[in-house]
């Protein structure tokens, strides 16, 4: 099949990351998958002429609403991925949930990393309907298809990390003017985009004030420039904070190897839908110390898998326990590789979306 892939594909994000790994997928089961970012369409209709000039003949969307709204009334079947956002954050606005809530009737199929979202999904828009006789044909034309609850299948993340060999540390230690030994050095890494979802900023007054009590431990904040203005704002706050540097967005090989040196992976976000770079420093052997929100509890067990926090306060705790105890740091490490290696295999999510595509090569009715 020819394929339309709709995303937002801001470079190194991990929704650009996602998109990429499912398309290489989706082409190793020999669909020709043409990668779109949905920002390049203002309406479902400029989608429309996009399809029909290439002879387009199914369509994946990553985002229930950035993407999938895209889709709606095009005539060509598609598959809806759940981000983070459109169900964390969209959802409580009420156009947006009104155009998901519709868009996910008319999907073949949808994605959900965890069992979490799937709930999420299924409470917001699955809900018994009797419908009234305005609308009996509508409900019909819906009935001919899946049952909406029986569409939702749960995939997590697929992970493969390839560290660049070549990369230099002490490089990038000096680039990040981190004037130190790195022999007696704790750097603790934060990866991800400048936008308040992302809450870049929750942990740098606490950590800076560990840091001048122990000036071998360092933050640093490593993403794109997503939002300008927070940006701004997340420039100003960490020039002015001893401890803690910001670097802009790096290719991903690059920052495999800046995570594989790093001391441990931070993770600060306010909602997250399945966090790759926590996943990623599992499989490459490095500790997590992440936010306790549902997103990140659905894949860090605490003092199992990793450590979650609740606030600054018990953050620097938790990380001034991981500095000092070499036994946890071992276990974490041990448990986190195992948990990737037997939940979040990339060969399955490879033979999950081979089969959920061919959901959209059928009629409604097979």
């Amino acid at each position: 099949m020819r394929l339309l892939f709709l995303a937002v594909l801001r470079r190194h994000t991990g929704n650009a990351v996602t998109a990429q790994r499912v398309r290489d997928h989706l082409e190793a089961a020999g669909h020709v998958c043409i990668l779109k970012d949905a920002f390049d369409f203002e309406s479902p209709s400029e989608i429309s002429n996009f399809i029909k000039a290439e002879n387009l003949e199914a369509a994946v969307a990553l985002h229930l609403y950035r993407g999938g709204r895209l889709l709606q009334g095009n005539g060509i079947p598609f598959g809806i991925i759940f981000g983070g956002t459109d169900l964390n954050e969209d959802v409580n606005q009420g156009d947006k949930n009104n155009v998901m809530g519709k868009v996910l009737e008319e999907a073949r199929f949808a994605v959900a990393f965890t069992e979490s979202m799937k709930e999420t999904a299924q409470r917001q828009w699955l809900k018994y309907r009797k419908p009234d006789r305005s609308h009996w044909l509508s409900c019909a034309r819906f009935m001919a298809q899946p049952r909406a609850k029986d569409k939702i299948y749960v995939q997590s993340q697929g992970i493969a990390t390839v560290p660049n060999t070549a990369f230099n540390w002490n490089t990038f230690l000096q680039r990040s003017e981190i004037n130190q030994s790195a022999d007696n050095l704790h750097v603790f890494l934060l990866i991800c985009g400048l936008r308040q979802v992302k809450d870049p900023l929750y942990l740098v007054d606490a950590f800076s004030e560990w840091h001048q009590e122990e000036p071998n431990v360092y933050m640093v904040i490593v993403g794109p420039e997503v939002d300008p203005v927070f940006t701004r704002e997340v420039k100003a706050k960490v020039k002015r904070t001893p401890g803690v540097r910001l670097i802009r967005e790096m290719a991903q090989e690059d920052l495999h190897a800046v995570m594989k040196n790093c001391f441990a992976l931070v993770n600060s976000s306010v909602s997250e839908g399945m966090s790759a770079a926590i996943l990623e420093a599992m499989d490459l052997e490095v500790p997590v110390l992440a936010r306790n929100i549902p997103g990140n509890s659905a894949v860090v067990k605490h003092e199992v898998t990793g450590l979650l926090f609740s606030d600054p306060q018990e953050f620097v705790q938790l990380a001034k326990r991981l500095v000092s105890d070499p036994a946890l740091e071992k276990t974490i490490i041990a448990n986190g590789r195992e948990y990737v290696r037997k939940y979040h295999s990339w060969q399955e999510e490879r033979q999950t979306y081979r089969q959920l595509v061919r959901t959209l090569e059928r009629s409604p009715e097979d």
